[in-house]
């Protein structure tokens, strides 16, 4: 599958005006998309950032809906959204919860790594992030995104709640630095937004 994400920041204070927008009109027309398979909003409301995920059931079906989506992006983010990046990823390894309770939580940590090491990043990330992650208290599913060209990439973990989401900081640490060295890979960030929906859908 393929994923299109959008990073927005804005005035927090406009934020739920976004994410009603998203949850509304937003997802009532992505159902209508062909190739459709499933979306992810994510909120940090304290700072003002929003990260939305629209999963495709192959690229062409992401590619088609580009137009259609960038118009819709452009009007229901349009009262919060002061900045806003568009991203367009290879599903790499793929984990998804089927559904999340309200107190859920997310984490993403952006990567940088060389092109030609784009194999060795999912390999570390299936074989040895992934199987730890599904030890951990209250963890509920993680994907990795992958842009190999630009020798970018996401991974994302979703938790049951606030006090999981806390416990796993310090394994994760350790594991996310050992994967990075055997992947050759670097951490540019590691962010954290509260889960305001994340809707599944199997492929065709």
């Amino acid at each position: 599958m393929f994923v299109r994400t959008t990073y927005a920041t804005g005035d927090p204070a406009k934020l739920d005006q976004a994410v009603q927008a998203l949850t509304g009109e937003g997802r009532e027309q992505l159902t209508k998309e062909p190739g459709y398979r499933g979306a992810g909003l994510f909120v940090d409301r304290e700072v003002g950032k929003l990260l939305t995920g629209t999963w495709w059931q192959d690229e062409e079906a992401l590619r088609a809906s580009a137009d259609r989506m960038g118009e819709l992006r452009a009007r229901v983010l349009s009262g919060f959204a002061a900045t806003m990046t568009v991203d367009n990823w290879e599903a790499a390894v793929v984990s998804r919860p089927e559904s999340v309770g309200e107190d859920a939580r997310f984490r993403l940590t952006r990567l940088e790594f060389a092109p030609t090491d784009a194999d060795a990043l999912v390999d570390a990330f299936e074989n040895g992030v992934l199987p730890k992650l599904r030890t951990m208290r209250g963890f509920l599913g993680g994907t990795l995104f992958l842009d190999r060209t630009a020798g970018r990439g996401t991974v994302g973990a979703v938790y049951a709640d606030r006090d999981s989401l806390a416990a796993s900081r310090g394994p994760v640490a350790g594991v996310r630095g050992e994967a990075a060295s055997k992947a050759r890979a670097t951490v540019r960030s590691v962010e954290e937004f509260e889960v305001v929906m994340i809707d599944a859908r199997p492929p065709s």
